[in-house]
């Protein structure tokens, strides 16, 4: 007879698998989804102030998708919150888009952020290595760099925008080694929550390199 440590070990080990099954599935989801709702917003054209104003809509609804996260709307939730996060991207992509080389750029901080994403992401399941300990250090980080954000948007530094961008791709990278562990080591067991964070780890890694790439561009 099994000993029961073992068996609880066992079953432990699935759920993960389950919820690390489940994450990834979704999250590929979320993100053609969020893709698809980006060209039909650059198709249609927003103005900078429609995007902020999805931006906003879409933060209203990352809480929504939080607290309903344990229950069947979940699913819904999320994808409503991922289809407007994507949409307020619009007006960016075809200020990129608009640059001599603007496509190339896309799919370069695209093709950047995916093996990036991919290459910690593995290295977290393959090792189960606990990056618990980055906890406090990447909550300072993202107060500090919101706070330098929000300056800079009145100050409009150059300098100060590479910078902060920098910090947030450096960020991004150690919250996907973190949000990837705590599934890892069951720390997160609900995957539409697990989903949330890693998607905005891709998207926000996407952004600020995508800010990187461009900064030989216009302003």
């Amino acid at each position: 007879m099994a000993h029961p440590s073992a068996v609880s070990s066992t079953g432990r080990t699935l759920e993960i698998n389950r919820v690390l099954r489940n994450t990834y599935l979704l999250l590929s989801m979320t993100l053609l989804f969020s893709a698809v709702m980006a060209g039909v917003s650059m198709a249609i054209g927003i103005s900078p102030m429609m995007g902020l104003g999805l931006s906003i809509g879409s933060l209203v609804l990352l809480f929504v998708t939080l607290k309903k996260a344990e229950g069947a709307s979940g699913i819904f939730w999320i994808f409503a919150f991922t289809g407007m996060q994507g949409m307020s991207l619009g007006w960016i992509l075809n200020h990129y888009a608009g640059m001599s080389n603007g496509p190339g750029l896309i799919m370069q901080a695209l093709g950047l952020t995916s093996a990036i994403f991919i290459g910690l992401s593995l290295y977290v399941i393959t090792t189960k290595k606990d990056f618990s300990f980055m906890r406090g250090f990447l909550f300072a980080g993202l107060l500090v760099v919101i706070g330098a954000a929000l300056i800079n948007i009145f100050v409009g530094s150059p300098v100060a925008f590479i910078a902060i961008n920098a910090a947030i791709a450096m960020l991004m990278t150690g919250l996907i080694l973190f949000d990837t562990s705590r599934i890892v080591n069951g720390g997160e067991t609900n995957y539409i929550r697990a989903t949330v964070s890693l998607y905005l780890n891709f998207i926000n890694l996407f952004m600020s390199l995508l800010h990187l790439l461009g900064m030989g561009g216009d302003d």
